[in-house]
């Protein structure tokens, strides 16, 4: 066991022993309270160059397998668990958390105090930290923070760079992805409905979407800012009214933009399995999966075009809108993901199936 140093920019320091890749890395941290799911965190486009910190004291103990990845790209910057199990037990697991680390060069470190570093990140903000050796110094690591520039326009690391489809056998609708960082389960969603779904990279001209002749464009989650992405905003604002257009998380934020909305950085985001969600048509409560650094500004419905749909009960936030007039909506969260038993969310896919038939019989 190789002794490391989780270091935050505002100084503190937390030892442990490393697991996974042995190298250092800087970036961005943040904490995710999910007590399952691990392996989607990991696999997660939208935690590229992200160093998570699971709260959940124990992490790996029902091992990786073969069918729960998000994407075939393990982009995550780094891991930070309390315990981490080496005997994993699931009858489907093929690979310890650990050794899917270690092949996708991630690194981590355990047997530091979650609890703390959830404490700091919650009360500090958005912050980076380094994974070093534990016979770096803080100031040398801190050093090695300042000096490593942050990452633009991560969504090029994590798009596709050519196009690739996904068909089904009871095909009704043709969809364009517009790839920021996709996550597998959205594009099941849509096949199970009926799409056939062309995934494109997210910076493919108007033109050549236009050319593949879809019913709807869906606009990916992803990560990073949304203000790196100028092409899919320009994008939105040509489309809509032509065709339906439906926004996940990223896609969230740039459906926000292409409308005039303000988008702020949150100081401590909402990433977690299971968060409550009201919807304002309805005054229903779903409970679903977030992943938020970025927030649509509260005073959208007096700037825009767009009208609340959703807000985050935790804290009031905006996150879900729409413009009936144009035919696009979007939400912050993951309506493909589900907490429970049961999905509160899944209807906003058949909300994007229903806009595409009514254009179609336009």
């Amino acid at each position: 066991m190789k002794e490391k140093r989780l270091v935050l920019s505002n100084g503190q320091s937390f030892s442990g022993y490393g697991f996974g890749a042995d190298r250092q890395t800087v970036c961005n941290i943040a904490f995710n309270t999910s007590v399952v799911g691990y392996q989607e965190i990991i696999s997660d486009p939208s935690n590229c160059d992200q160093i998570v910190v699971m709260t959940y004291p124990t992490i790996g103990n029902y091992g990786i397998n073969d069918e729960d990845f998000e994407s075939r790209i393990i982009s995550v910057g780094g891991l930070v668990v309390r315990e981490y199990c080496t005997t994993p037990s699931n009858f489907r697991y093929t690979k310890t958390i650990a050794e899917i680390m270690e092949e996708n060069n991630i690194p981590g470190i355990y047997g530091v105090d979650t609890r703390a570093i959830t404490r700091a990140l919650r009360d500090g903000g958005v912050m980076r930290a380094a994974i070093v050796d534990a016979d770096m110094s803080i100031e040398d690591a801190l050093a090695l923070i300042e000096s490593t520039p942050v990452t633009k326009n991560v969504v090029a690391k994590v798009s596709c760079r050519k196009r690739w489809y996904s068909r089904t056998p009871n095909h009704k609708y043709d969809v364009v992805v517009v790839d920021c960082g996709v996550k597998r389960t959205i594009i099941d969603e849509l096949n199970r409905r009926g799409c056939n779904v062309v995934i494109v990279p997210y910076n493919t001209p108007i033109d050549e979407i236009r050319a593949f002749n879809p019913h709807g464009i869906f606009i990916s989650n992803g990560p990073g800012s949304p203000a790196d992405l100028p092409e899919v905003v320009e994008l939105i604002k040509t489309l809509r009214g032509e065709l339906p257009i439906m926004g996940i998380s990223l896609g969230h934020l740039l459906v926000g933009l292409a409308y005039g909305a303000t988008v702020d950085q949150v100081k401590n985001g909402n990433r977690a399995s299971a968060r409550p969600i009201r919807n304002t048509i309805t005054n229903r409560i779903e409970m679903t999966g977030m992943s938020m650094e970025y927030t649509i500004a509260s005073d959208v419905e007096s700037k825009t075009a767009l009208t609340i749909t959703h807000t985050n009960v935790l804290d009031g936030s905006v996150v879900g809108v729409e413009c009936r007039k144009d035919k696009v909506f979007s939400v912050q969260y993951h309506p493909e993901g589900a907490p429970g038993a049961t999905n509160d969310s899944a209807y906003l896919f058949d909300k994007f199936i229903k806009l595409m038939e009514d254009n179609k019989n336009a």
